[in-house]
């Protein structure tokens, strides 16, 4: 099940496994046929994790709740899902993800991903982490059949995989796409390191470090033809939706209180 593709959300040059994944197999029948996915929305998977990447496509919405920062050499966009390392706030001991707020399409994804085929290259295959709860074998575990989507029916892919498969490829085509307006936003020079002092309640004061911002300054004196350039790419959404999602560090500090309160 593959698909061509560029490249992956992996960092160019890294051999780290991407965020959240640590046993990613290339689905097939013959080894996954008895395999499927319980159907259960239990995020703790993401409940360790203060900084979730984004794709520009679900930045309107993602801007309402968190704040969206540039993190690495890449300046991969991310949201800010909490105030110390370890923490998401969105994520309670249940493992649902705190209503209203946006779940971004990466935790969505979970446990599917594109990667590369060692076999054929220039193309990504659909793969699932194996470490992943979700994953069982129909076989040997206790629930019954309704409650486990199969991967496989004999030796095609069920409607279920053909979604996950779709699901990923958009967020391959997202990812591509965000990852040349970075780039058309880095080569006018707007990115600037920045950290941010968060002051909770009772006192406590956080400084959150290593990340970097859009200079409004910079961007405010771009001259036409270098605006007409973001415009033309599409980055401009981006670019207006991170100065917008400044707003959301107090919402941030709000479920800091809410977290410290429970």
């Amino acid at each position: 099940m593959a698909d061509k593709a560029a490249k992956t959300e992996a960092v160019p040059g890294s051999d780290a496994m991407p965020l959240f994944y640590s046993r990613p197999e290339a689905l097939n029948p013959a080894r996954h046929g008895s395999l499927g996915l319980t159907a259960r929305s239990d995020l703790s998977f993401a409940r360790g994790v203060h900084a979730i990447p984004v794709v520009a496509s679900e930045m309107p919405a993602a801007m309402r709740s968190y704040p969206i920062v540039f993190i690495g050499p890449a300046k991969a966009p991310v949201i800010i899902t909490g105030v110390r390392q370890g923490e998401n706030l969105f994520v309670g001991t249940d493992g649902r993800w705190t209503a209203p707020h946006y779940i971004p399409a990466y935790v969505r994804r979970y446990p599917f991903i594109l990667a590369e085929d060692p076999t054929t290259a220039g193309r990504l295959t659909l793969c699932v982490d194996r470490a992943s709860e979700r994953v069982v074998d129909k076989g040997l575990s206790p629930l019954r059949d309704d409650k486990i989507a199969p991967f496989f029916k004999g030796a095609e892919p069920t409607e279920a995989t053909r979604q996950a498969l779709a699901f990923c490829n958009q967020f391959q085509i997202d990812f591509r796409a965000t990852r040349a307006m970075v780039e058309r936003i880095d080569a006018h020079g707007l990115f600037a390191p920045r950290q941010s002092t968060v002051t909770l309640e009772g006192g406590e004061t956080l400084n959150l470090t290593d990340f970097q911002v859009i200079d409004e300054d910079a961007f405010n004196k771009l001259s036409d033809e270098a605006f007409l350039d973001l415009r033309k790419s599409g980055a401009l959404t981006l670019l207006y939706c991170h100065l917008a999602s400044t707003n959301s560090w107090t919402s941030l500090v709000h479920q800091a209180s809410l977290r410290k309160a429970g």
